[in-house]
């Protein structure tokens, strides 16, 4: 049985907004599968709609072997969420956050003294166990709240972007614990992310999202794998002649797809190496004034920017603070 099953969901708003547009996925048991997408892509409304948080307007999902719309209690009764705005009371302790989270799914006594102790130790929280949460560090807050997350032992957590804010260090034990989860702990984790190296990095297969669609599924390799070759990135000077500089580049030998954004130009190669001095040879012959040229391997966001004609981070800036 796969720990998540999604078919055809979509969601639309009442003021006419389009969030998800026919999505369909599955998540296995015991992987990490991302949901990579940016800011706007419709991830955190597809993971409310599978925590019952939030309805459908139509397609069925299945979390945990149990259908959202028919019993949504028992949904909740088996997963744990960890949404992305932090849910800790910051004027508790560590310690009684727990607490309270493991009363609030019937869990008492020594059992859950039990719980909170080895869930303490496990995030590395045991010595600030009874300080204040208010005089944590904005990882050690996360790491709790997705200690919340576990209290009741579930066997598939949805983290939604849990290391957004957290500065490198945070988020790489992060990355380490949600490993952790899925190899020893045999937890499912649906993990949804704007970080194209988060996302590459921990998911065993994913799926991208964009304006609520999902444009790539596969694992990481297998996504990079198809694009052959490498990307070479020219961005030109203020003024320079974009639709000359992409004439001249077609018929660059060697060159595959040509994706236009402003003034900057990604061009798929063979080989790179080679074709760089052939497309700054190419441009300079044709009059078109260079900023500068980047040479890079396939990456994830070569598989969007082929996938959507436009690169992540553009998609990522526009979509900023959006649902």
């Amino acid at each position: 049985m796969n720990a998540i099953e999604v078919q055809d969901l979509r969601k639309t708003y009442r003021n006419g907004v389009e969030a998800l547009r026919g999505v369909s996925f599955a998540v296995e048991e015991g992987e990490i599968f991302g949901l990579l997408g940016p800011n706007g892509a419709g991830k955190s409304t597809a993971v409310r709609i599978l925590c019952t948080l939030s309805a459908p307007t139509s397609g069925r999902a299945r979390v945990a072997g149990v259908d959202v719309l028919e019993d949504p209690d028992e949904v909740r009764r088996r997963i744990g969420y960890v949404a992305q705005e932090s849910s800790v009371d910051i004027q508790a302790t560590g310690r009684e956050n727990l607490a309270l989270q493991g009363h609030l799914q019937d869990l008492s006594g020594p059992g859950l003294r039990g719980r909170v102790d080895e869930l303490l130790e496990r995030f590395d929280l045991a010595d600030a166990a009874d300080r204040m949460v208010e005089t944590y560090s904005g990882g050690m807050k996360r790491r709790l709240d997705v200690a919340m997350g576990l209290i009741h032992r579930p066997r598939l957590l949805f983290l939604d972007e849990p290391t957004t804010g957290l500065d490198p260090e945070s988020r790489a034990v992060m990355w380490r614990e949600v490993r952790d989860l899925a190899q020893e702990g045999g937890v499912s984790v649906l993990l949804t992310t704007h970080y194209l190296e988060e996302a590459d990095r921990l998911s065993r297969h994913l799926a991208i999202v964009d304006q609520g669609r999902i444009v790539a599924r596969g694992t990481p390799d297998q996504l990079k794998s198809e694009l052959h070759g490498d990307r070479i990135t020219v961005e030109l000077a203020e003024g320079a002649d974009v639709e000359r500089a992409a004439r001249c580049l077609a018929d660059l030998p060697g060159g595959s797809e040509i994706v236009t954004e402003e003034r900057t130009l990604h061009v798929q190669v063979t080989n790179g190496a080679r074709a760089v001095p052939a497309v700054v040879a190419a441009l300079e012959d044709a009059g078109v004034r260079i900023a500068q040229v980047a040479l890079a391997r396939p990456s994830l966001d070569d598989v969007y920017l082929r996938a959507t004609g436009h690169s992540f981070e553009t998609a990522d800036a526009a979509g900023e603070g959006e649902g």
